[in-house]
C-alpha cells in the first residue's frame, strides 16, 4: 500500500451508494477494492478506498440529507408498485382480449402469477411486456395446466413432465378452446 502511494486511504465497504458516491466525489485520490469469487468466478467489489476527510465530508452532507433521500425512496417504491398493478391489470386485459371465454377473476389471478415480481415467470419477460400474443398464450396455458387439469397430481406421482404434459394436452385444448370463443 506504501509503495503504491495508498496508506494514508480509508477503506469505505459497499452497501451505501450515497456514501460512496460522494466520498469518490470529493477524495483526490482512489481506489476500488475487488476480490476474486472462486465460486462465482469473477472480480467483486468489496469498497473503495478514500481519502479520510472525503469521507468524512461525505457522511456529513449524507447525515444532513438523509430524511429527504429516504423520502425519495419511498416515494419511488410507491410509483414502481402503482405501475406494477397497472401492469398487471393491463396485463389481465390482455388475457382477456386474446380469451374472451375466461372468467374476469381467472384472468386476474393468471395475470398476477405471472407477472409476480422477481419470479423469473414469462409474465416478467420483455415479450410479455411488449403483450406478445405467445407470451400471454404460455401464461394462459400454465395456469390451465396447473389448476384444470390433473397435472400436478401426475408429476407427484413420477411421470417425466413430458409424459404428464402430453396426458393432459387434449384436456388443456379443450379449455383454451372454450376460452377462446
Amino acid at each position: 500500500m506504501e509503495c503504491a502511494d495508498l496508506d494514508h486511504l480509508v477503506f469505505l465497504p459497499s452497501g451505501d451508494v450515497a456514501l460512496t458516491r460522494r466520498s469518490r466525489k470529493y477524495s483526490n485520490l482512489s481506489a476500488v477494492v475487488v476480490k476474486f469469487s472462486r465460486t462465482r468466478r469473477r472480480y467483486e467489489r468489496q469498497g473503495l478506498l478514500v481519502e479520510s476527510d472525503a469521507l468524512a465530508r461525505a457522511e456529513q452532507e449524507c447525515a444532513s440529507d438523509q430524511a429527504d433521500r429516504k423520502a425519495s425512496r419511498e416515494h419511488a417504491a410507491l410509483v414502481r408498485e402503482r405501475a406494477d398493478r397497472e401492469y398487471v391489470q393491463q396485463f389481465a386485459g390482455e388475457i382477456r382480449s386474446q380469451y374472451p371465454g375466461c372468467p374476469v377473476a381467472e384472468a386476474q389471478s393468471i395475470a398476477e402469477h405471472a407477472c409476480l415480481k422477481y419470479s423469473g415467470r414469462v409474465g416478467r419477460s420483455s415479450a410479455a411486456k411488449e403483450f406478445n400474443a405467445k407470451a400471454i398464450e404460455l401464461a394462459v396455458r400454465a395456469h390451465v395446466r396447473h389448476a384444470h387439469t390433473p397435472y400436478d397430481r401426475l408429476l407427484s406421482q413420477g411421470w417425466d413432465r413430458h409424459d404428464a404434459r402430453s396426458a393432459v394436452a387434449d384436456g388443456l385444448d379443450r379449455i383454451l378452446s372454450g376460452w377462446s370463443r
